[in-house]
């Protein structure tokens, strides 16, 4: 009988052999902590040498673990570019679907990454999870209306400006959409919307630690209504964040996430404010309890 003839060897040019590696290096990196992670592994999962793998990665496993992390943070990059289309809950729930899929197929990788402490951690890994923070920080800015472009064209004031359209919500009330760019977000708003994205990320790494429950979409659902809520405790004292979370309303669907947060917590809220009026305040206050007291009198005999 005839042997199987081997498959034909093809010579991969530069650029196809060092997406290989890095190819390689990703998957290994992703469900291993980079200290646990060796040139010879990287070669025997690609199919190459080691002396290969130097080949094109001269500085050895810290040029190549560089590399590697620069491409996941390109990737991670985009989990949070989003067409600014839809009620922003909507586009933020996409979002994290995309983001919470990154963090389940790089769990080991990803939790060594944000924890830090790795022999492989520098200046310059360390600033390129700062980049991602970063461009995440302005994309959700964007999707709130107050990036470098409107929120679905609302305005974070409210008022019109000059030279502006009108636009149609998606509860079908008429908005205006500025024409020029919108000035940067002030500092609250800000450390709001960092504020959540540290809380993400905290979050996603007690989900890689308790096993990835609750279940994905659960844990996207509390996430958004996490920001919602945060956006309206800010809009209690600051102004901008207040004609932020207005304008967003407005495209928000009455069955979506904002309406359905809103419908849980606003009885809880009324309740709680009502046990924390002064007893004087409370309906029937000043009605007498005592000996003699006769009822509707106020506590008169």
């Amino acid at each position: 009988m005839t042997a199987p003839a081997a498959p034909a060897y093809r010579r991969l040019s530069v650029e196809e052999r060092r997406t290989q590696l890095l190819d390689a290096a990703l998957t290994l990196f992703a469900h291993r902590a980079p200290e646990d992670v060796s040139l010879d592994d990287v070669a025997a999962a690609a199919g190459v040498s080691r002396p290969l793998v130097y080949r094109y990665f001269r500085g050895g496993k810290q040029e190549l673990y560089e590399a590697a992390l620069r491409s996941a943070a390109d990737e991670l990059e985009l989990c949070f570019t989003e067409p600014p289309v839809g009620p922003p809950t909507e586009r933020l729930g996409r979002v994290l679907d995309r983001y919470l899929a990154f963090v389940d197929q790089h769990d080991a990788g990803f939790s060594a990454l944000l924890q830090g402490g790795s022999v492989c951690e520098t200046s310059r890994t360390t600033a390129m999870v700062d980049e991602v923070r970063r461009a995440a920080a302005e994309q959700i800015l964007l999707h709130i209306g107050t990036g470098r472009e409107a929120a679905g064209g609302a305005a974070t004031d409210g008022a019109a400006t000059d030279g502006a359209a009108t636009d149609q919500s998606a509860t079908g009330r008429s908005t205006r959409k500025p024409a020029g760019a919108r000035k940067p977000a002030g500092a609250r708003l800000r450390m709001m919307v960092r504020t959540w994205i540290a809380a993400v990320e905290s979050a996603s790494l007690i989900w890689l630690d308790e096993g990835k429950q609750p279940p994905a979409a659960e844990l996207r659902d509390w996430l958004v209504d996490h920001l919602i809520a945060l956006l309206v405790a800010t809009a209690a004292t600051d102004e901008e964040t207040a004609g932020a979370v207005d304008a967003l309303m407005s495209y928000e669907r009455p069955d979506g996430p904002a309406a359905t947060l809103a419908h849980r917590v606003i009885p809880r809220v009324n309740g709680a404010a009502q046990g924390l009026e002064p007893a004087s305040a409370r309906p029937g206050a000043g009605r007498g309890t005592g000996p003699g007291a006769s009822p509707g009198t106020g506590g008169r005999p």
